[in-house]
């Protein structure tokens, strides 16, 4: 045996981990996110065609959705493995889903090729996009958090948060770089370049997940035998309030969110006229900016209170909803922009970043992957699967976006709700990590 393999290491660093996790997260949201792109861009004629436009609109975002109804089947799988074996391990076998998945997208034959076979295809594929996703968000969140020190749990804890608009980042720069194509050859074959063009990218993230170390919080509790046999159990069991709490809360950024990238995508060129490109533009702008917004709101909440920042996230939302779509309808590339910049840095970013802490810690570390997954990943079927179809069949229905904003404000209370009601904010477990006595890396 190898001598070294007794020899005490050190832990790596905080922002170490945060970092390896910031762009393992890029890398699962850019492939989780450029289906989005490609729903109200090409998929309803690649693969609903004999449909009219609003049924292939509104049938490309049900295949969307589909990957909301995999994420708590993978929040479940992964977090039972997570909570049992090890954060380390679920993180690698989720970017390599993921990719196989995304990767199966851009390679898949179209409606006109294969007939009814494409549109089941297409959402098996997106399944897996959704399964992946399920168990990549928790432990992602829990190796950042585990590895921080107690004043900066939220700070750390937010960089898998800026994955998500940096994923947006880069799958709208694909997307919009594709469309100044023509359009016959964005049909034929441009549309899959940015699918078959993860494969690098996730090759890029398995290679950072494999050099991780594991998170010294699950060490401690594999170290004392308490690890539980079912995690699920144990926590229907005794924690059903946390969950329930887990699942409200992120209700006004999680609408926000997906009302700003995906469902803005498709009503700007189509009701408003608005060319894609500029869309796209305002869109990597605005997730520029909030990929640094999102831990600067972080350390405040470290500072202060994270359930303050949230509830007033929550207040922000609902005032800021008719101001963002107020902007967005202007038409013109600097209304657009404007309105970006508020939906997505301000009343997104202000609860996005502390979320990931906020959920983790409502749960004990021997049940916490599974509970911070499963608690996300279901309130994403309530609060955002819905999102662009709910969006776009009031659209119809009023042919107003005053809808729309209403139903902004209707998630902010949700929240709300959920948020103030919730448990004290749990800053650390009665099972403290034991300092490492092994070098192998895990």
């Amino acid at each position: 045996m190898d001598a070294s393999a007794a020899t005490p290491v050190s832990p790596p660093s905080p922002m170490k981990v945060a970092l390896a996790s910031f762009i393992g997260t890029t890398i699962e949201w850019y492939d989780y996110y450029i289906f989005g792109a490609a729903t109200v861009l090409v998929l309803n004629s690649q693969f609903f065609p004999d449909l009219s436009a609003l049924a292939g609109t509104l049938a490309s975002f049900a295949t969307f959705a589909v990957a909301f109804i995999a994420r708590p089947v993978g929040g479940a799988f992964f977090g039972h493995f997570g909570d049992r074996i090890g954060r380390k391990k679920m993180l690698v076998w989720s970017v390599l889903v993921m990719g196989l998945g995304t990767l199966a997208v851009g390679l898949l034959p179209n409606y006109a090729t294969i007939g009814v076979w494409a549109p089941v295809l297409l959402v098996i594929c997106r399944f897996l996009q959704g399964f992946a996703v399920g168990g990549e968000w928790g432990g992602a969140v829990l190796m950042s958090l585990e590895h921080a020190p107690a004043d900066k749990r939220a700070f750390f804890s937010s960089f898998p948060q800026a994955g998500v608009p940096a994923g947006t980042l880069l799958s709208s720069g694909a997307f919009a770089l594709i469309a100044l194509m023509p359009e016959s050859a964005l049909l034929a074959w441009g549309w899959r370049i940015p699918f078959i063009a993860s494969a690098l990218l996730v090759a890029v993230g398995l290679w950072i997940r494999l050099k991780v170390t594991e998170s010294p919080e699950f060490l401690a509790i594999k170290n004392s035998d308490a690890a539980p046999q079912i995690p699920v159990w144990d926590l229907l069991k005794s924690h059903k309030r946390s969950l329930a709490h887990g699942m409200l809360c992120s209700a006004a950024p999680n609408i926000t969110f997906y009302i700003a990238t995906v469902f803005f995508v498709s009503y700007g060129p189509k009701e408003l006229g608005i060319p894609s490109n500029t869309v796209f533009i305002a869109l990597m702008i605005a997730a520029g900016v909030q990929i640094f917004a999102l831990p600067f709101f972080a350390r405040y909440a470290d500072r202060h209170s994270p359930k303050r920042l949230l509830l007033i996230g929550c207040l922000l939302v609902g005032f800021g909803a008719f101001p963002v779509f107020a902007l967005f309808n202007t038409g013109t590339f600097w209304g657009v922009l404007a309105a970006l910049l508020l939906a997505l840095p301000v009343l997104h970013g202000v609860s996005y970043g502390v979320i990931s802490g906020f959920t983790a810690e409502l749960f004990p570390t021997q049940v916490r992957y599974t509970g911070t997954s499963l608690a996300y990943q279901l309130g994403q079927i309530i609060t955002s699967a819905p999102v662009p179809i709910v969006a776009t069949l009031l659209i119809d229905r009023y042919h107003s976006s005053n809808g729309v904003a209403l139903y902004m404000i209707a998630s902010a209370a949700l929240g709300f709700v959920g948020i103030a009601t919730a448990p004290t904010f749990r800053r650390r477990d009665k099972i403290q990590p034991e300092p490492r006595t092994d070098s192998v890396t895990v």
